[in-house]
């Protein structure tokens, strides 16, 4: 697909993946729009990206993609690109009896509710478009569980596989459906787990957005940059051994907290 001339849409915008595809898209020719819930770090990427467009936005609150679609549709009609990025990622012990059982979804509701709402929204309007396109940003532990973040990785291992069923149903639109099985990145979302994973090598975000963009540019439907190549060929031939080994560093943290 071609990334030059395009308007994009990308959900948590302000830090991370989001950030680095902002800055990348707006440099190669595009009008970029993103969306965060924190209007203060909107601000702030406002002074850094000066060409980028904000939108204060929620995804996990149905009320608000309804709103921010009415007011981006409005300013920006050729909108053809939506990617999914925001996200949530946390530690949680499911033996917890304080989590309550609305804080307990919450990943859900964000990670996985979230882009299907914002597509259902906005699919409409880009199957108007000439040419349009949904990338959906999932996670190496779509394919393997991490015992330690379990909500997180049932959202993205759910959200791999409605993007599956996505471009099946729409592949007769011309909305070429893509999806970032995205490896762990040096961003705020693993900052919270700093010394929990020994051993594992983040990957530069500059670097996995340059995989990504390069994949998309040449209609590789799933893009699979560093170890998450990886992950996607153990858990194929050893499917065990990872999963062990995330199981492992499970079992070290809780037994951290609970000493």
């Amino acid at each position: 697909m071609e990334l030059r001339d395009n308007t994009i849409l990308i959900t948590g915008g302000t830090s991370g993946l989001g950030y680095e595809f902002a800055s990348r898209l707006i440099d190669m020719g595009n009008t970029v729009i993103i969306t965060g819930r924190n209007q203060a770090k909107l601000d702030q990427t406002k002074k850094k990206l000066p060409l980028v467009h904000t939108f204060q936005s929620d995804v996990s609150d149905p009320l608000a993609i309804k709103a921010l679609y009415e007011s981006i549709i409005a300013e920006f009609p050729r909108l053809n690109i939506l990617i999914n990025n925001a996200g949530e990622m946390r530690k949680l012990n499911l033996q917890d009896t304080s989590i309550d059982l609305n804080d307990i979804v919450r990943e859900i509701d964000i990670n996985l509710s979230g882009p299907i709402r914002m597509i259902q929204q906005f699919l409409p309007h880009l199957k108007a478009q000439p040419k349009a396109a949904i990338i959906n940003v999932t996670s190496g532990l779509a394919l393997v569980p991490f015992p330690l973040s379990p909500i997180y990785g049932a959202t993205k291992s759910g959200l791999r596989s409605y993007t599956k069923s996505l471009r099946v149903q729409i592949k007769k639109t011309g909305i070429k459906v893509f999806e970032l099985v995205a490896p762990g990145a040096n961003t705020p979302l693993n900052d919270k787990f700093a010394g929990v994973q020994e051993g594992v090598q983040l990957m530069d975000p500059v670097k996995l957005i340059a995989v990504a963009l390069k994949g998309i540019q040449n209609d590789d439907y799933e893009i699979y940059p560093g170890l998450s190549k990886v992950i996607k060929m153990m858990s194929r031939i050893a499917p065990g051994v990872i999963f062990n080994q995330m199981s492992k560093i499970a079992d070290k943290a809780f037994a951290e907290t609970n000493s």
